[in-house]
């Protein structure tokens, strides 16, 4: 090797020790810096004649495992899911009370202690109907069951009233995310591999990106000139070299009433909608695009799990109001040559009120209940029959019987046949020797009472508002939905608690009937409650006291937080062990820079010796050869 060869290799040396130094300060620098990868210098070895005569700095390297990044990403989006339903669960288990606490009376502030002292003052005044202050007893301890069921419906709405708030800041990040990533990906596509700006950029965009992993779940593909590309999981283009936007109409605070719906009309809540860099639009709720991170949680919590939650509350308030003031009276059999059947009086149906027709067909004698409801808001039909085998029909009673009569026999005439023969009397018989693998069994009509002095030992104890509660559909929706936040106890029975033993004129004050009924109603007899609060299901409904219920609805809440909180726990566990690796693999570690850069001391020396020992025998050699 010639001197010059040795002077420029050495100098080379020197120009990458100093390189390497200075990224090794960078590296220490940035250690704390979230998202920052450990960079080392791409080093390409200067030949001439087949013998090395120096090194270049050809790049500089961002440490990183990508496959163990892209697990990363999909694993943040599950974290976040499940420690924010987790933290949403927990708020709505500390309205609802602990579990432990379904069974025991003595818990303050509990729905079943406000249920089971409402019963227990129900008893009291079984043993002594004329005391006056076992009466208002009575009043006070409903009360504060209605406010307790009151007070829930507005924790519930107020937790989904957060989600709505929470989904139109999450959009609102999640677009500047992915402004910011189209905006690096273009310029990177502009800069040389070796650029360090770049490398400092493409770190800046993996945290973008693992940002925005937490507010939704979604699909990373690498492109050329070191782009990525950001998809949903269901395919749809977020962002490349542009971004697409995505917009939220928020609808603020929630009632019960408002729930989504695919039709932007009819919905009461905020829907989002993608506006992708192509200029497409999408609903990414409809079309299910988002089903983790932050904003699926949200999601979900709005629009199933809270209003599950809210649902079983307002069972219980139907519930506890049908069983005091719902009356139901059974057919009469009648028989009209080989036909038979029942007829009962329906004079006195509110909406909401129905009538039961139980039968059963050959072969097997398969028994089918049919529900006729009273529906006097036609934009409400047809109501929707989640079980063929028990349909379930509104017919609008307000027509008047002829109508009545006609819209059930355009549905069933083949198998059952209604006819009126009088008055408010609806007739339903099967069709004879010529359909005789259908047979009647029963004929109920359920009606609400709507005097508090009507004669009969039910009354209209709990009201929605001041009108009593029949279940009305209007609008589409049930009166049940959201009654759980507006029932109240009735302001007639409140100002006159006499009434609760009084049912007709001449009642004597200590006549036991009506407190032994609405005792009876409240702690032993047996209901059915509607699937479609999340327990039982349509072809094994729950069935069992009030007590019962309250307590299946508080475990249930119990159990799913407690299944929240072991899915966060778990899901953290896994976050927190690839943050780990992924740190482990591409973080800066100070124990091994420091062992770099004693290295690159040592190579420095070493350079320095070379250009030391070459400047001397460049000054031996001119000293040797005066000019």
């Amino acid at each position: 090797m010639s001197l010059s060869q040795a002077l420029s290799a050495a100098l080379d040396g020197l120009n990458a020790t100093q390189s390497g130094m200075a990224l090794i300060a960078s590296n220490v620098a940035n250690a704390g810096t979230p998202g920052y990868t450990e960079k080392t210098l791409t080093l390409q070895p200067v030949t001439a004649g087949g013998s090395g005569v120096g090194v270049d700095v050809t790049g500089v390297n961002r440490q990183l495992d990508q496959l163990l990044q892209s697990q990363f990403w999909t694993e943040s989006s599950g974290g976040a899911y499940a420690d924010l339903v987790n933290q949403i669960y927990q708020q709505l288990q500390t309205a609802y009370g602990s579990p432990s606490s379904a069974g025991n009376s003595s818990s303050s502030g509990s729905l079943q202690a406000a249920y089971s002292n409402f019963t227990g003052a129900l008893q009291n005044l079984q043993s002594n109907p004329s005391d006056y202050s076992s009466q208002t007893a009575v009043i006070g301890a409903a009360q504060a069951l209605t406010g307790q069921l009151n007070d829930l419906t507005s924790t519930v709405q107020e937790l989904r009233s957060n989600c709505e708030s929470g989904l139109d800041s999450s959009v609102t990040q999640a677009n500047t995310l992915l402004q910011n990533i189209a905006q690096i990906n273009t310029t990177v596509a502009g800069l040389p591999g070796s650029d360090a700006t770049s490398d400092t950029l493409l770190d800046e965009r993996d945290e973008d990106i693992t940002q925005l992993a937490t507010l939704m779940d979604i699909r990373v593909v690498p492109a050329s000139g070191n782009q990525l590309n950001v998809f949903t999981t269901t395919g749809v283009e977020l962002a490349g070299t542009t971004a697409g936007t995505l917009s939220f109409n928020s609808h603020g605070t929630l009632s019960a009433n408002a729930q989504w719906n695919a039709n932007p009309s009819l919905s009461g809540v905020g829907t989002i909608t993608l506006t992708t860099p192509g200029g497409g639009t999408t609903d990414l709720i409809a079309t299910k695009a988002i089903k983790s991170g932050q904003i699926g949680a949200y999601l979900q919590m709005r629009d199933t799990i809270l209003p599950q939650a809210q649902s079983q509350l307002d069972q219980i308030a139907a519930s506890v109001s049908s069983a005091l003031s719902d009356t139901q009276t059974s057919g009469t059999a009648v028989t009209s040559g080989a036909q038979s059947g029942f007829s009962v009086d329906i004079g006195s149906l509110l909406p909401g009120n129905t009538v039961k027709v139980s039968y059963a067909t050959s072969p097997g004698n398969t028994p089918h209940t049919l529900t006729i409801v009273d529906v006097s808001d036609p934009t409400s039909l047809p109501l929707p029959s989640p079980d063929p085998s028990n349909p379930v029909i509104g017919v609008d009673f307000s027509a008047g019987m002829t109508g009545v009569v006609a819209a059930l026999n355009a549905q069933f005439g083949n198998q059952l046949q209604f006819s009126n023969p009088s008055g408010t009397i609806l007739q339903v018989v099967n069709s004879g020797t010529g359909n005789s693998s259908v047979t009647i069994n029963a004929v109920t009509a359920t009606s609400t009472q709507t005097s508090l002095a009507g004669g009969t030992s039910q009354l209209p104890f709990f009201t929605d508002g001041s009108t009593p509660y029949s279940g009305a559909i209007t609008g589409g929706l049930s009166e049940m939905v959201g009654y759980a936040g507006r029932i109240e106890v009735n302001p007639a029975l409140v100002a006159n608690p006499g009434d609760l033993v009084s049912y007709q004129a001449g009642t004597q004050s200590g006549d036991p009937t009506r407190p032994d009924f609405l005792t009876s109603q409240l702690t032993s007899a047996a209901f059915t409650y509607s699937p479609q609060t999340g327990i039982g299901s349509t072809t094994q409904p729950y069935t069992g006291t009030l007590s019962d219920y309250i307590g299946q609805v508080l475990n249930t809440q119990g159990a799913n937080a407690a299944s929240a909180q072991s899915l966060s726990s778990g899901q953290d566990v896994v976050v927190n062990s690839l943050q780990q690796s992924l740190n482990n693999e591409s973080g800066v570690n100070i124990d091994d820079e420091m062992a770099n850069l004693l290295a690159l001391q040592n190579a420095y020396s070493a350079n320095a010796r070379v250009l030391t020992t070459v400047n001397q025998m460049f000054t031996t050699l001119l000293q040797a050869f005066p000019t």
